[in-house]
């Protein structure tokens, strides 16, 4: 038995007897939430002007929305569905090189399905598979860390994207599956690892200019998002100017999120406004890279489910494209009954999972070329060999 369950029983006894407690501390937290969401609705110059004031004297690093030109409790309905359009949506997976195995290697697997709205075509499957070995499983600090070749997989996806995109019919949008933005080294701790994620930055940054150039609608969809960013907005709001100097320590809706604060606004299928991202990354992600989001009511009547939808700004500024992306976004996770996702990302993470069964194929299929070619394959570390043991139930550490 790996837990002690007498230990989690008594702190769960713990956790009930505050429980109370705790929950009508948030529901009131969350009612003085949204009286400021709907006090400070219109009050979008004010806003912007305080927290440019708080990033420029007091914080640098404050992380909150920032409102465009749609009131803060406003809300916008469903738009029709385009006669035409192209979807692309991507996944990727991968496979990080490990010591314990026979082999040293590393892979990359991206999924791209592709669909046409306006056509009876079926969606076409578009699959890009890398293997990394020699040179390719080193970064100048030494062996690729799991954070660096997460990072050439996502900036694989927008890669594979951008390439479909350019002989697609317009208009063309395409999504992937989390956050568009790729921001801080904080994950990479040697210089030269910092190098190589600002060099794939940079990569990313020249992806995103030319899907800007071929007109693409480009987003990252957020399943179940927990950000704070517009109650952030709210907290720098309700600070008096006499407090601000201690912002980073005012949380007074800690625990509040934005969908707590959208769920009773929107509607089935209706979004939120469009906000700017105020954050350091704005030194990154500049004029028509800039990024935006809203929040949008994918669920069913009853059962409302939102989702945060990341966007840059030369999407943003556009309204039409904002429509066209909010209405086939709904229609995707329609698509998927009760399970309010887009299908085409599903489909996208199903076409890019790598399972155990295929990577012990790879395994093989390289022990096997490496022999024929005279090399002796080393054999699993003990460990591994131990793992492997009858009775395994999981793969991983």
């Amino acid at each position: 038995m790996s837990l002690d369950f007498q230990q989690i029983r008594n702190q769960v006894k713990q956790l009930g007897e505050h429980a109370h407690t705790r929950q009508m501390e948030s529901q009131e937290r969350l009612a003085r939430a949204r009286l400021l969401l709907d006090s400070h609705a219109a009050n979008l110059d004010g806003l912007r002007q305080k927290v440019q004031r708080v990033v420029r004297e007091y914080d640098a690093s404050l992380r909150c929305a920032l409102p465009e030109k749609e009131l803060l409790n406003d809300h916008f309905a469903l738009p029709a569905l385009p006669a035409q359009a192209t979807v692309l949506a991507a996944d990727g997976s991968q496979i990080f090189p490990d010591r314990h195995a026979q082999v040293d290697f590393g892979l990359i697997n991206v999924g791209v399905i592709q669909a046409c709205y306006g056509s009876q075509a079926a969606p076409q499957i578009h699959v890009t598979s890398r293997l990394l070995y020699d040179d390719d499983l080193y970064s100048s600090s030494g062996i690729l860390s799991d954070s660096l070749l997460a990072l050439r997989r996502d900036l694989s996806e927008r890669t594979t994207l951008a390439k479909i995109a350019v002989g697609a019919t317009p208009p063309v949008v395409t999504f992937t599956d989390g956050l568009m933005e790729i921001w801080g080294a904080r994950d990479f701790n040697a210089p030269e690892e910092v190098s190589e994620f600002q060099k794939s930055l940079n990569e990313y940054l020249d992806v995103l200019t030319h899907m800007q150039a071929l007109s693409v609608i480009t987003a990252g969809y957020v399943d179940s998002p927990r950000t704070s960013l517009v109650v952030r907005l709210l907290e720098v709001a309700l600070t008096p100017d006499s407090e601000l100097p201690n912002i980073k320590k005012i949380q007074p809706l800690r625990g509040i999120t934005d969908i707590d604060l959208y769920y009773p606004l929107l509607s089935e299928g209706e979004r939120s406004p469009v906000f700017s991202v105020q954050s350091p990354s704005i030194k990154v992600y500049k004029g028509p890279l800039a990024l935006h989001f809203f929040y949008v009511n994918v669920g069913r009547p009853g059962s409302p489910s939102l989702a945060r939808v990341e966007i840059p700004a030369w999407v943003a500024e556009n309204p039409a494209w904002v429509d066209l992306l909010q209405s086939i976004l709904v229609d995707q996770c329609r698509i998927m009954g009760s399970r309010n996702y887009p299908y085409l990302l599903h489909r996208a993470h199903e076409t890019a999972v790598v399972t155990l069964s295929e990577k012990e194929q790879v395994v093989q299929m390289i022990a096997f070329e490496l022999s024929r070619h005279g090399i002796r394959v080393g054999g699993k570390s003990q460990k591994q060999s131990a793992k492997d043991l009858p009775g395994r139930k999981r793969y991983g550490v």
